[in-house]
């Protein structure tokens, strides 16, 4: 990373939007493309001088709402505020400091678990932490979910797809549900100690908003589990799925198995894992 990539982003992302994107006029003849500093400056509320500065390299510690105020200007979408939020933290040196002491979200595979998830075949099934990270998977897990984007991530985590990738809203019918639930299941599966969850509640406010933001608030309580989850397959069409949570004891994973909650479900997911018909009875759910 150069000393200044936090400038040199924010110079690219400018440069990058119209005028007319902001609703301001063209304006004539330009030297650059883009966006003036005195326009950004003027549509984010900020001094002219004190965007120099952060272009510039010369004001490292730029407050989020001040990065806020330049992503809604910039019209970043999700994934660019994300990167926008991490290049300030190193900047900033934020990155370096020490992470509270708390337990560190499980992130290793233990072989009976493993195991598990092969019986499981061709059932979707995956092992989640407190974070909503994917940890492994069935192959008709990656089958079901790889193409709508889930597994994408690195590590993958539903609950950041689901607020902050524009497929989830797609592949999600029900998404307002599905955010309900994801936010809830953040807020209840963690602790206000846990640095892990409050790195995650940060980034997911900051790239997500109040569409995040308001439901983490409004949440008390254990999260609400629709009965039947629908799922958009880009390959299989719609799907309707019951899910099955089996907890593990001794560690904050738990192991989610999609089973189909009817009978066109079930000859849908046979085909989409390869599987002779019959192979996944629907249950009711």
């Amino acid at each position: 990373m150069s000393e200044n990539e936090l400038g040199a982003y924010l110079r690219s992302r400018r440069e990058a939007v119209k005028p007319s994107d902001v609703g301001l006029p063209d304006g004539g003849r330009r030297r650059t493309p883009g966006l003036r500093r005195s326009e950004l400056a003027t549509v984010a509320g900020l001094s002219v001088e004190y965007l120099t500065r952060l272009e510039q390299g010369r004001d490292r510690n730029p407050s989020v709402q001040v990065l806020v105020s330049l992503a809604d200007a910039l019209r970043l979408t999700p994934d660019e505020r994300i990167h926008l939020r991490h290049l300030a933290k190193v900047t900033s040196g934020g990155l370096a400091l020490c992470p509270a002491a708390t337990q560190a979200p499980a992130r290793t595979v233990r072989p009976a678990v493993r195991a598990l998830l092969d019986r499981l075949e061709p059932a979707p099934a995956a092992l989640f932490n407190r974070l909503g990270e994917v940890i492994d998977h069935t192959t008709g897990f990656e089958r079901l979910f790889g193409p709508i984007g889930l597994l994408d991530g690195d590590p993958p985590n539903l609950t950041r797809y689901v607020f902050t990738d524009v497929r989830a809203r797609i592949a999600f019918p029900d998404w307002d549900k599905v955010a309900d639930e994801q936010a809830a299941a953040l807020k209840y599966e963690t602790g206000a100690d846990d640095s892990w969850a409050g790195e995650l509640v940060d980034l997911l406010a900051f790239a997500a908003g109040e569409a995040f933001t308001g439901r983490l608030a409004a949440s008390s309580g254990p999260p609400r589990q629709a009965p039947v989850q629908r799922v958009a397959h880009p390959r299989a069409g719609e799907l309707r799925l019951a899910r099955e949570p089996l907890d593990l004891l001794g560690d904050d994973q738990r192991i989610l198995v999609y089973l189909p909650a009817d009978a066109e479900t079930a000859a849908a997911l046979d085909r989409l894992t390869g599987r002779h018909p019959g192979a996944l009875r629907a249950v009711s759910a």
